[in-house]
């Protein structure tokens, strides 16, 4: 992911790209292709080589089998193992692309993301036009599965962070965590992490004549009890090898760990790659302990629960007071002409050349609840909306060319008031160009937050003047 990536633009790939490989379970060679999609297209599947090639989109609500992998199946058509190519996708900034196959299971190639994250940076990351809407959790989102002992939590953030935590009572691999702050480190921290499985699950696949495709090369087989040297022949048998051996550590073969809790790096990559099949793209701080395939798309489920229906918030800004502010109140009085009693922003925390976000902090001193209402404290509806012409004039004055500008409103449509603003609030205060201003005339949609729910709204049409 590039330096100069803007995380609020839709990005997909700059030319098709392909890899060849063999499918884990099936053992099948595969070639895919991933292909540039256009905005809002998502990730999608298509089988072509069967009749009429059908898509199958990456949602939850179409997995069927996480028994070894994550399956998706439409009208009997069926991609397994997709985690990986998701997690490379999103771990690159990619939300639109089509993924071809010509056999029902993506290439399991070295067991990571890495040879996919390879191909996307040969290929080229392309910004699209479209904004990227990203859903912001406001929530905690938990997810239980007390017969696993698994505990998975949504956080309200700012960003899109994970944490996962595995603990599978194993000598070998104790108890170990992995994270990613930012998605631009996935790439190096994350892509790499191969896919992990223990002796006993690779015997019990192997005498289900399962992983066909599987190579002593592509899982960390993790040795976590004495093994016969019969065993060891069957297992060398079974991968087409002279020799198999355990190594001290407790992990088997000739495979050296690319990082020391490798197997929770991968756990972590499963996640990503699992909960892109939200089909949103969301800023939450995921902690994932003890995760697996199958909780991770129960979860992936809940979320997008929740996100459908609390889809009307997603504009919503999130309000972080420990970030520093992009205009104090400093530079607000360089920009304004007001002056106390009636400056009504404290300060903002976004802007762009489209939209800015203000805060307001509103306190039992404010000059007006004197007398509005007595006893009863309510910010005048009037105020909330100077605090939006406030707010908007900075947005517009910043648009402009060097000097100084007045702003004047010219008209205010559609005003409604849907909830009371009282002492103890913090008002957030979202203004957006409706339109490009022409000739000094800005046209906004206004709204005020507070708590997550919708306070007021209206629409604002100004004049810049500038100032003789």
């Amino acid at each position: 992911m590039d330096k100069n990536f803007n995380p609020d633009k839709q990005h997909t790939l700059a030319a098709p790209v392909s890899i060849s490989g063999t499918g884990l379970h099936t053992g099948i060679n595969v070639d895919m292709t991933l292909r540039p999609a256009y905005p809002g297209f998502g990730f999608q599947f298509q089988r072509i080589d069967l009749p009429g090639m059908p898509v199958i989109k990456a949602d939850c609500d179409l997995v069927t089998d996480t028994s070894r992998g994550t399956t998706l199946e439409l009208q009997g058509v069926k991609v397994s193992t997709v985690e990986h190519i998701l997690a490379a996708l999103v771990g690159m900034g990619i939300d639109n692309c089509l993924i071809e196959i010509n056999a029902p299971e993506i290439p399991i190639i070295d067991g990571s993301s890495y040879p996919f994250v390879e191909i996307i940076e040969q290929t080229g990351v392309q910004e699209q036009e479209a904004t990227k809407v990203w859903y912001s959790i406001d929530t905690n989102i938990t997810f239980f599965d007390e017969k696993k002992r698994v505990e998975m939590t949504a956080l309200p953030a700012t960003s899109y962070e994970i944490t996962t935590l595995i603990d599978f009572n194993s000598p070998v691999l104790g108890t170990q965590h992995a994270s990613l702050k930012k998605m631009y480190d996935f790439r190096s921290e994350i892509a790499p992490c191969r896919t992990f499985c223990f002796l006993h699950e690779l015997e019990m696949l192997i005498d289900h004549n399962l992983i066909k495709g599987g190579d002593i090369n592509n899982a960390i087989v993790v040795v976590d009890r004495p093994v016969t040297e019969e065993e060891m022949g069957r297992l060398a048998k079974a991968f087409g090898r002279s020799k198999v051996e355990v190594k001290s550590e407790g992990y088997l073969n000739n495979l050296e760990l690319r990082f020391p809790n490798e197997p929770a790096r991968h756990k972590l990559l499963d996640v990503v790659g699992d909960l892109a099949l939200i089909g949103y793209p969301i800023k939450s701080h995921i902690i994932a302990n003890r995760p697996g395939h199958s909780s991770n798309v129960e979860f992936a489920k809940k979320i997008k629960q929740y996100i459908k229906k609390n889809k009307h918030t997603r504009d919503i800004p999130v309000y972080d007071p420990t970030q520093p502010a992009v205009y104090n109140l400093q530079q607000i009085e360089k920009t304004l002409p007001h002056r106390y009693p009636f400056l009504l922003v404290d300060k903002i925390i976004e802007l762009t050349d489209k939209s800015i976000v203000g805060i307001k902090n509103i306190t039992y001193n404010e000059f007006f609840f004197q007398g509005h209402f007595p006893g009863n404290p309510v910010m005048p509806g009037v105020l909330q909306i100077e605090a939006l012409a406030q707010t908007g004039g900075i947005l517009c004055i910043n648009a402009m060319p060097e000097g100084t500008y007045d702003t004047y409103f010219l008209k205010i449509d559609n005003c409604k008031f849907k909830q009371k603003v009282v002492p103890g609030d913090t008002m957030i205060l979202k203004m957006e160009l409706i339109e490009p201003i022409r000739r000094g005339i800005c046209v906004m949609r206004g709204t005020v937050y507070v708590a997550n729910k919708l306070c007021t709204e209206g629409e604002f049409t100004a004049q810049l003047v500038k100032r003789q």
